[in-house]
């Protein structure tokens, strides 16, 4: 079981109703495609042996007898699959009939699971036929198979550890899945005969994804289908398989059909750890029947994985995203400049993405409070490594925003610097790039006290995780708006005010664009011979799409840098070979651990996201952590071919 992922399906069969021995070929063929798939959990729907729609057919031994005979089948022909089966029956125990769902493991009946809550409204009427089960002390059995309601636990996988809900008992107020998941399950498995009427699909993806997301588990719901009768009701076999809140797989058609996806255990026993909210006030209530079976590794997993985690795919989503991120900045800034009375702002302005986010979010702050935008005081400061490109976007960015901007060349005072410390300016080294770095930063600072003002940080998340700023440089200001806004978004955030204001200000639009198409660089050396940008950030540290992704998912679910690796290979599979993924990744490590002091004094600012990275919020790290466990770890992606 690589990994955590474990696959599980849901199926959902054509029935004839009350034809068992029909519905349990069906039921087999199906088990046998789906082992195939490497499905490890399979559910099929409630009384998905006899047909949901029997009526008062339950009420006959007939049937009833029919049905455990083809569950019996059922056992005997899967007996060679490495699965889980949950498959549901109608079970006659001490003269009450039980609606169940009983669990199968290579040809045993692990466990028969009764339904509680009965329906008896509306177009339901269980209550005619069906007893609802009363929770006892002792475990029951039947026919010396545990009966009651139980969690399923693999012997060698404790996080397989799943419990089965039945339809209506997850649309109560008090879901019996809380418990099952506060006492351990990591999986809630449901076996459902839900119909189909006017805009009860979306209610039910709604409510499987809600129960999944505050439950923190897998959760797989599977529904009754074609076949069953239709003399009052219709049934269009709606299965979900959703994760903490995520549809991973869904489908809906008056036909049979096999979902499948790989959920990730390691991923629901990082949140359940992490949130301390999350406690297990019921754990040891329920009996807990031993389970074993054979997990496949899953090379690829079958589940979405974005390239770009923090990017929306949707372009509504991704535009509704900015909005209220930028807002979100805006808002910070505004409630700490109303808070110490400040009426100004400096802002150094590069004629690159973070700057010009910067800008964007002032902007929007001081309109937000009523102050004039000439109290925004843009700064550039042009050195060795500036380009007219980036020179001339800063200035005309301030003028179409209506803010004044100072150009302060710093090559003098730097070239002094040099002189004073002994530094050639022929030696192009780090002392050669900081030393530019921290020269502006004391003119924006020095600036912002002869205004009264404060200077806004422009630097990014991206470049907080990798350590890629200048100590006391770039690294600081007085209020870091972006400090939460990976590179990989920045870009995005910027191109959503260029449509914004294309209508209003095209000549601001255009602007904008043209900064979102300039290479990422923080122009410390010359340009070359033709002018152009010669130092691209990504050339050096790596492609930030690269790091954001290992950022996600270092820092998001804490998942070992083996994982992420083949994660990554996966999704960037046909744009980064192997060699070019692992070796970003291990330079994500190194840096990541080595540049914890920069984070560790960081000036306030608004968190938007998940991921963050303030040392009084979201990441307490020592400085001094070692990095050796989780290079070991990355090491063995090699060792391991």
């Amino acid at each position: 079981m690589r990994d955590g992922y474990i696959r599980v399906g849901a199926a959902t069969p054509k029935v004839k109703v009350a034809d068992c021995a029909y519905n349990a070929d069906r039921i087999v063929e199906m088990s046998l495609k789906a082992s195939k798939n490497n499905i490890s959990v399979l559910v099929y729907p409630e009384l998905s042996i006899t047909g949901y729609t029997c009526q008062d057919m339950f009420l006959h031994k007939t049937l009833i007898d029919s049905a455990f005979d083809a569950l019996m089948n059922i056992a005997d022909s899967t007996s060679e699959l490495d699965m889980a089966i949950v498959v549901g029956l109608p079970i006659l125990k001490n003269n009450k009939l039980y609606d169940c769902a009983a669990v199968l493991c290579r040809g045993e009946i692990m466990g028969f699971v009764p339904k509680s809550v009965i329906p008896g409204y509306g177009e339901f009427y269980e209550t005619r036929y069906f007893t609802a089960y009363e929770e006892m002390d002792e475990l029951y059995s039947f026919e010396e198979i545990p009966f009651g309601k139980l969690i399923f636990e693999h012997e060698d996988h404790p996080e397989v550890s799943f419990a089965v809900e039945i339809c209506e008992e997850l649309w109560v107020p008090d879901n019996i899945s809380v418990d099952y998941c506060m006492a351990g399950a990591s999986l809630i498995l449901n076996p459902s005969a839900s119909d189909e009427i006017i805009g009860k699909a979306s209610y039910r993806e709604r409510l499987v994804s809600m129960a999944s997301a505050k439950q923190l588990c897998g959760y797989v719901y599977c529904d009754c289908g074609f076949g069953e009768s239709s003399t009052d009701l219709v049934f269009a076999g709606h299965d979900i398989i959703c994760e903490n809140g995520k549809i991973l797989e869904k489908r809906r058609g008056y036909d049979d059909g096999l979902i499948w996806a790989d959920i990730d255990l390691d991923r629901i026993g990082h949140e359940r750890q992490k949130m301390n909210t999350f406690y297990s006030e019921t754990e040891g209530s329920f009996p807990v029947v031993s389970i074993n079976f054979n997990i496949p590794d899953i090379d690829v997993p079958v589940r979405p994985v974005s390239r770009m985690p923090f990017v929306p795919e949707s372009t509504d989503e991704l535009d509704t995203r900015c909005e209220d991120i930028i807002n979100m900045q805006a808002a910070g800034l505004a409630t700490r400049l109303s808070a110490i009375n400040c009426k100004t702002a400096v802002v150094g302005l590069s004629g690159g993405l973070d700057s010009t986010l910067a800008l964007i979010v002032t902007v929007h702050a001081f309109d937000q409070l009523g102050l004039g935008r000439e109290n925004i005081q843009a700064v550039t400061m042009p050195c060795f490594g500036t380009t007219s490109r980036t020179k001339n976007n800063s200035i005309e960015l301030a003028k179409s925003y209506g803010v004044p901007i100072k150009e302060i060349s710093i090559a003098g005072s730097v070239l002094q610097h040099f002189e004073d410390i002994g530094q050639s300016e022929d030696v192009h080294d780090v002392t050669y790039e900081n030393s530019q770095a921290r020269e502006r930063t004391q003119v924006l600072m020095d600036l912002a006290n002869q205004n009264g003002g404060i200077v806004i940080g422009t630097g990014d998340l991206s470049e907080l995780a990798l350590g890629w700023a200048t100590y006391n440089g770039d690294h600081m200001s007085m209020y870091g708006v972006n400090g939460s806004i990976p590179k990989t978004l920045v870009r995005h955030l910027v191109e959503y005010e260029a449509k914004r204001v294309r209508e209003s200000d095209p000549e601001l639009s255009a602007v904008l664009m043209d900064i979102f198409n300039t290479p990422v660089s923080p122009e410390l050396l010359p340009p070359d011979e033709s002018g152009n940008i010669a130092q691209k950030t990504e050339d050096l540290v790596g492609p930030y799409e690269l790091h954001d992704f290992f950022l996600y998912y270092f820092v998001r679910y804490g998942f070992a840098p083996s994982k992420i690796f083949r994660l990554a290979r996966n999704a960037f599979a046909g744009t980064y070979d192997d060699d070019t993924v692992y070796k970003w990744l291990k330079t994500f490590i190194r840096r990541f651990f080595t540049q914890q002091f920069k984070r560790s004094c960081l000036p306030d600012g608004p968190k938007v996201g998940t991921v963050a990275l303030s040392p009084r919020g979201d990441l307490r790290m020592s400085s001094d952590t070692s990095f050796k466990a989780w290079m070991d770890d990355l090491e063995s992606v090699k060792l391991n071919g």
